[in-house]
């Protein structure tokens, strides 16, 4: 909140703008009591809990396997990255409040509306960030450590410096969701083949670039207020990275998807499966196309169409994995 007049400098204050009205207005308990909800709700809010749907990917390499002996494992890699992801917001956020605020959507958010502090952000980022760490110390593998501990290296570092480059930018998004296929795979203990790689690091810049490309739409091809590095892309150009990471996505799932051996079920599951992933992908990709993918979270549990794909499709590949 800005708090200026013609006697005394201007402060940028990280406070509710509605608060101090509620504290003149209703002395007493009532006041604190709702301030303190307000602060929960804040603290919840900064921590994404709609956006763990993302950390489901620590599932993909197992199902691919079709190997979930070490279940222990990877649902403590589920909730250390849920852990993980949640600190980044926090200190996302609250470096970001400046951009947020000048931001359509983004000026919602907790930090940015004043209800939680830049202080408390970041000391909530950094609590969160060593209790992932030690979590998947005690609970996960070497492997899986050192996979966490690169995520939250390689996110620190986008939110201070990476994301205000253009390609980088889009490289490091692309990186946190192959990280976390890749948190499942060594949390499992199975092998990640090439070509699961390869999958997963396309359909990761079809998000990425999909992203970008729905926030240059929103606030303007050129605008620079919101986030730096949109002032480098133009339009034409997300359009094309992400119209390429489609088609390789789409294109190494099929390979890899006809390639694996056959287990000599009567159904074809595994190549029936193909069609579904692109149709997946193609519905998405729509998305995109009208600038409405910035929250990926948001298209993947609120279209129907892709809820109903994605859940047939698990069933066929598991069914194929599981040799039904």
């Amino acid at each position: 909140m800005k708090v200026s007049s013609s006697h005394t400098p201007t402060l940028d204050l990280d406070l509710d703008p509605a608060a101090a009205p509620a504290r003149s207005l209703f002395p007493g308990s009532a006041a604190p009591r709702e301030s303190k909800r307000s602060l929960v709700g804040g603290l919840i809010r900064t921590a994404r809990p709609r956006q763990w749907v993302k950390n489901s990917l620590v599932l993909a390499a197992p199902l691919a396997a079709a190997d979930f002996r070490n279940a222990a494992g990877i649902a403590s890699a589920f909730v250390v990255f849920c852990l993980a992801s949640s600190a980044i917001y926090f200190l996302n956020d609250a470096l970001d409040v400046h951009a947020d605020r000048a931001h359509p959507t983004k000026c919602q958010r907790p930090i940015a509306a004043g209800l939680v502090s830049r202080p408390l952000a970041y000391a909530t980022g950094a609590a969160l960030a060593v209790t992932a760490a030690v979590l998947a110390q005690l609970l996960t593998n070497a492997l899986t450590v050192a996979v966490i501990v690169a995520y939250l290296v390689i996110q620190v570092l986008y939110t201070v410096v990476l994301k205000h480059m253009p390609i980088f930018d889009l490289a490091v998004i692309a990186c946190g969701f192959v990280l976390r296929s890749a948190a499942g795979g060594t949390a499992a203990e199975v092998e990640l083949s090439s070509w699961f790689l390869v999958v997963a690091g396309s359909g990761a810049l079809l998000m990425a670039a999909g992203k970008r490309y729905s926030e240059a739409v929103l606030v303007g091809e050129g605008e620079s207020s919101t986030r730096a590095s949109l002032a480098k892309y133009s339009v034409s150009y997300l359009r094309m990275v992400w119209q390429l990471a489609c088609a390789v996505a789409i294109m190494s799932y099929a390979l890899w998807a006809l390639g694996l051996e056959s287990n000599g079920t009567l159904v074809p599951w595994r190549e029936l499966s193909i069609p579904l992933f692109a149709l997946a992908m193609l519905c998405y990709a729509a998305h995109i196309d009208e600038g409405r993918a910035g929250a990926p979270e948001d298209v993947v549990l609120r279209d129907p169409s892709l809820v109903v794909l994605g859940a047939i499709w698990v069933c066929f590949f598991g069914l194929a994995a599981f040799n039904v």
